[in-house]
């Protein structure tokens, strides 16, 4: 993204596009009046990586919870064949690097509540194989590997197999995602996790005091682990706020709490949100949350490292080391 005579990378670690591609009701690789994000848009905006989730719907849990998660990654991989002068699949250092020196259009897969794995580490590994570089183990209940966000108060940690399963990506290069983990699985992750984590999509609890969102605690404490909180732009989370200043609270109040700006970048949930907040009503509107973010008072490095300089740093440190595994989609 072009921004004050500055050439701005922009990473985002959640959306849930694939959603309306695998409902039939649109392709990526063509601009589109329904949803937020398409590679289309991404590249009028200057948009360079998408994190693109695979979320299983609760109805297909848990006798259904595969099948549905391979339809996605298939459905992922259907559009990057179909609209490859639009998206480069990215999963390792070499194609990040090669993304960004283009400024291209990327995409990265990413899964979203691991029953589609169930307790199988072997699910894991293959899912790596076709091109999956991040996971969290809940979405918002409980499942074999841990409680989900929406058992709190009082859901429990990660179970003997949600630690084997942490472990397993910690070996294959994985990285482990801590958005809608009950607050107890949070701890867990990283007291498990010999590498650094993300939480893809959660804002500040001192703001808005819901489930899904982090404490000042939990802030400070995945910064310390080298790990990066992805401002997210549902409203609940928000506070309600429609508008880009609400955002912007979330995101200073995260800068004032850790003292670092290395540790906060975008998890917008793009297509997962009915009506983001106004002036955010989709990806080509992102440039007008800079110019906000700079209006407050954020300086112009900070913007820089949130809309991607900070994400770009974490994967190139993550992806320097090859993963055990041999051949790999690439």
């Amino acid at each position: 993204m072009q921004w004050r005579d500055r050439n701005m990378p922009v990473v985002d670690t959640h959306a849930d596009s694939l959603l309306g591609v695998l409902a039939g009701r649109r392709r990526l690789g063509e601009l589109s009046d329904e949803g937020q994000l398409d590679f289309v848009r991404m590249a009028q905006a200057g948009h360079n990586l998408q994190f693109l989730s695979c979320w299983v719907e609760p109805a297909h849990k848990p006798e259904r919870a595969l099948g549905q998660l391979l339809r996605f990654l298939d459905q992922f991989w259907q559009e990057a064949e179909a609209y490859p002068e639009h998206v480069q699949v990215v999963t390792s250092l070499d194609a990040l690097n090669a993304l960004i020196a283009a400024d291209g259009v990327g995409a990265v897969l990413s899964i979203e509540g691991s029953e589609g794995l169930a307790t199988d580490l072997a699910r894991l590994r293959l899912c790596y194989r076709l091109g999956v570089r991040l996971v969290s183990l809940t979405w918002n209940e409980r499942n074999a590997l841990a409680d989900g966000a929406g058992e709190d108060p009082g859901g429990g940690g990660l179970s003997r197999a949600g630690r084997a399963m942490i472990a397993e990506m910690n070996r294959i290069g994985m990285i482990p995602d801590v958005s809608h983990l009950a607050e107890a699985g949070f701890w867990d992750v990283l007291e498990t996790s010999d590498r650094p984590v993300i939480a893809s999509h959660s804002n500040c609890r001192k703001l808005t005091e819901h489930v899904r969102n982090l404490s000042d605690g939990q802030l400070r404490a995945l910064a310390a682990h080298g790990g990066i909180q992805g401002i997210t732009f549902v409203r609940e989370f928000l506070g309600g706020s429609e508008d880009l200043d609400r955002v912007v609270d979330h995101m200073q109040h995260a800068l004032d709490v850790v003292g670092d700006n290395r540790h906060l970048g975008l998890g917008s949930d793009f297509d997962g949100v009915d009506h983001p907040p106004s002036g955010l009503e989709d990806v080509r509107e992102l440039r007008r949350l800079a110019d906000r973010m700079s209006e407050r008072g954020i300086d112009e490095d900070t913007v820089v490292n949130i809309f991607g300089g900070n994400y770009l740093a974490f994967l190139r440190d993550a992806w320097a080391q090859p993963s055990p595994l041999g051949y790999v989609l690439r």
